[in-house]
């Protein structure tokens, strides 16, 4: 008895790594898909920031603390 509970195990825990393993050759050969090109370009593009979209962040940014600061200034002025 005690060894098919043991032979189990170890066909449970081969079982879970084979999976694993799967799963991981899935996700790195779809990472290196998209864009036809080779895994480390496809991290290297993901990892570099596009420096357009930072310029828009950054300019919303400024318009928004503009409005808040105009906004702040028109409250002060406004007698109570």
């Amino acid at each position: 008895m005690e060894e098919y509970k043991t032979l189990i195990g170890a066909a449970l825990f081969i079982g879970l790594v084979i999976g694993a393993n799967f799963i991981m050759y899935a996700i790195a050969r779809g990472a290196t898909r998209p864009g036809g090109g080779g895994f480390l370009e496809t991290i290297t593009k993901a990892l570099t920031s596009n420096p357009s979209k930072k310029k828009d962040e950054m300019e919303e940014l400024r318009r928004s603390v503009r409005e808040l600061t105009q906004n702040g200034d028109d409250a002060e002025k406004q007698p109570e």
